[in-house]
């Protein structure tokens, strides 16, 4: 079995077995090695503090929001955080990408990590999900005078199914207007960081539900391409070029769930419309290293995280 595979069973023994089950008590020694990956447990299983905040934007238990708040008097800039799980409920939920959250409140930077509807879930689906991210993402509005936050200083970053909503919700303003995903006056934000979420979707979509084991894309969108070509238009971050905000997209050296041709693919598109645009590809790690900051792949991350922040690309 190649390295890239080894976090693909661990995946699907996770989801299996446990559901959203407990995860080990702490990471593996050598999770970033290239023959030991980081698996769901692994990431699942990093400490966090409690968040400073917990704030619902919506009436449904899943549409909620945890923020994490420098101290100091601010004005803070804010990384909005959304997670993946196949875009299913039974897979993750915000706790994974929590312990980033933690990290980025150490380096003074706020961050809004949201919960969302998904598949398995009453609501979860066309178009709701994506309903969901955008009103959690405009909910940063309410919270940022009372809470000090810098809404000209907004980054998104998500990762695996988060990676893609999180280019979507970066690219809202390219939405038609009778698109039952359009929302008005939605949050600009200054930058957005895929980790390893789908660009296209698409592209892919055949070994994307592989890996999930369920028909995640062509049940969250109600059909394949050729049945509802419409609802792929308007969800595709690939089909809404240019986005007009500064994108980079993240994997790792061992990825399976988005394919490398399929991140240059959509690196040479959005060049080519005119956004400015940058593919991070980082060597002996896999789908997970990269959402965690006790891995090697932290260094990067962050730095791209602060560039945005700062309005540039990262070198």
């Amino acid at each position: 079995m190649r390295p890239s595979h080894r976090f693909t069973v661990a995946l699907f023994s996770f989801a299996t077995i446990s559901g959203c089950g407990t995860p080990p008590s702490r990471p593996p020694e050598n999770a970033t090695s290239s023959t030991t990956l980081m698996t769901p447990q692994d990431l699942q299983a990093i400490p966090i503090q409690p968040p400073d905040l917990r704030v619902n934007y919506g009436s449904d238990s899943s549409q909620h929001g945890e923020l994490r708040i420098p101290p100091g008097g601010g004005p803070h800039p804010v990384v909005i955080l959304i997670h993946g799980g196949c875009f299913k409920a039974a897979y993750a939920t915000k706790r994974d990408l929590a312990p980033m959250g933690d990290a980025l409140k150490a380096r003074g930077i706020a961050t809004w990590n949201i919960e969302y509807r998904r598949l398995g879930q009453p609501g979860g689906g066309w178009p709701e999900t994506y309903l969901d991210i955008g009103r959690g993402v405009d909910y940063l509005r309410t919270l940022a005078t009372e809470h000090s936050l810098d809404l000209g200083r907004v980054v998104i970053v998500g990762h695996s199914a988060g990676g893609h909503l999180a280019l979507w919700a970066a690219a809202r303003s390219k939405v038609p207007t009778n698109s039952p995903l359009y929302q008005s006056n939605p949050l600009p934000v200054r930058g957005v960081i895929d980790l390893a979420g789908p660009v296209d979707m698409t592209a892919n979509i055949s070994g994307y539900e592989a890996l999930c084991r369920d028909s995640v894309i062509t049940t969250l969108l109600g059909g394949r391409p050729d049945q509802v070509p419409e609802r792929y238009a308007q969800a595709s971050p690939a089909k809404l070029l240019p986005l007009g905000v500064p994108q980079v997209v993240v994997i790792g050296e061992h990825e399976d769930f988005l394919p490398r041709r399929v991140a240059d693919t959509y690196e040479s598109a959005a060049a080519r419309s005119g956004d400015s645009v940058r593919l991070i590809v980082i060597p002996r790690v896999g789908h997970f290293e990269i959402a965690s900051p006790r891995a090697s792949t932290w260094k990067q991350v962050l730095s791209a995280i602060q560039s945005l922040v700062d309005g540039k690309l990262p070198r």
